[in-house]
């Protein structure tokens, strides 16, 4: 335990002031809850240019009080004051201003009370973190953004080759943003304003600006959005593309609910059984299990959409050398039931009969990011009254990337 000959002696300790700095003197508000800390400089100090780090006695001192806002004291808010001194670098030839230690560039806050926030905000909503330290949530916003596009700026993409691209909604209303998922690595690449081939431009434009050969990517995954296709083909010329086997099935989980919906008013049993066909029979209650049983045995309309959707379900478990031609039996088989949701399905599906098949070279899936939505509704819930889709974007940067930011001189 360190022995202090005074309190100032002791803030300079816990401040983490180097020499030349040091504590001159303290004020403390006690109404308005603040300990104000103010530093100065050793009479003769030397400081090194902020540009080439050479070492220049102070030409003169700028005069105006710099104030940053540090971790608390106890209870009160701690705000530290200097008057910043200037050098003249014989190297540079220049007169600079004194970078200080204990803060980044053109920022009111310190190193360790931006850690403090950057924690905070990774972890609870913004107003709530906004409340907690007094700070508005504008300010606290600057700094996010800082450090989370700086961790972008430092990701690696050059050994992008495969994508996954989804739409998700950034508020209430129809107002998308698009992302990009590298496939191996698991990380957003980029997330944008808009939907569709618009998307897919600013990413072919994103890519190039890193350096980035858009002819690098050789696989792309999506769902069967007509704009999408259009401008990976458009954009990415040497991209194959697999189209979501899940939006695949969900396609035809929405045929078979047709089907359901239709027959139930001539059936009442089939009222209040749309998950019973929905899922998966593992995945059925006790109870569903006993109505799936009942309503088998009825040579249903219904039972004959599902047991279409279980078949093409299977194809997934089918050897590659066999899916070309389960494919073309399934879907003909589809197109002559006469439950004719499932035909519908089953012919739109024919036309996108590659993207489908290129599952079992690519094995690519959306279900990455079925996984990355859900943190970005995370990211919603914590940038609650985020005001902006920048706002937005940069949670699901943090969020979905899972970046340990380590908030430290840089």
């Amino acid at each position: 335990m360190e022995d202090y000959q005074n309190d100032l002696d002791m803030f300079q300790s816990a401040l983490e002031i180097e020499s030349p700095w040091f504590v001159s003197h303290r004020e403390l508000d006690r109404q308005a809850g603040q300990l104000h800390v103010y530093l100065n400089f050793k009479r003769g100090a030397e400081f090194s240019c902020r540009h080439c780090s050479e070492s220049g006695k102070v030409h003169d001192i700028v005069n105006e009080n710099r104030t940053w806002r540090h971790l608390d004291f106890w209870q009160y808010q701690t705000v530290l004051h200097a008057r910043l001194p200037r050098i003249y670098c014989r190297h540079c030839d220049k007169i600079t201003t004194v970078k200080v230690s204990w803060a980044r560039n053109h920022t009111s806050f310190s190193w360790l009370f931006e850690a403090h926030v950057m924690a905070l905000m990774t972890e609870m909503p913004v107003a709530a973190v906004a409340r907690k330290v007094g700070e508005h949530d504008t300010r606290l916003w600057r700094i996010f953004h800082y450090y989370v596009e700086r961790a972008m700026k430092e990701m690696d993409m050059t050994g992008v080759k495969r994508i996954a691209l989804d739409e998700t909604s950034s508020r209430r209303g129809h107002e998308y943003v698009t992302l990009f998922v590298d496939m191996d690595t698991k990380r957003v690449l980029l997330a944008t304003e808009g939907k569709g081939s618009t998307g897919l431009l600013t990413f072919r434009e994103f890519l190039i600006q890193q350096g980035i050969d858009p002819n690098q990517i050789e696989e792309a995954c999506c769902d069967m959005s007509a704009a999408f296709i259009t401008g990976i083909k458009e954009h990415f010329p040497a991209a194959r593309i697999t189209f979501d086997k899940f939006h695949v099935m969900k396609l035809v989980n929405e045929a078979v609910d047709e089907v359901r919906r239709e027959e139930q008013k001539e059936v009442v049993e089939l009222k209040k059984t749309r998950y019973v066909w929905l899922k998966n029979e593992s995945n059925l209650t006790k109870g569903q299990k006993q109505t799936m049983l009942k309503l088998k045995d009825m040579n249903l309309q219904t039972g004959k959409a599902y047991r279409l959707k279980l078949a093409l379900q299977d194809m997934w478990t089918y050897p590659t050398i066999y899916a070309d031609l389960y494919f073309k039996q399934w879907t003909q088989w589809a197109v002559r039931s006469q439950v004719e949701p499932m035909a519908a399905v089953a012919r739109s599906l024919q036309r996108y009969a590659d993207g489908i098949l290129r599952w079992f070279q690519s094995k690519m899936t959306n279900g990455l990011l079925e996984g990355i939505n859900s943190l970005v509704q995370a990211a919603k819930r914590k940038a609650r009254g985020y005001r902006s889709t920048r706002n937005f974007i940069a949670m699901i940067y943090a969020t979905a990337n899972k970046f340990k930011i380590k908030v430290e001189p840089h």
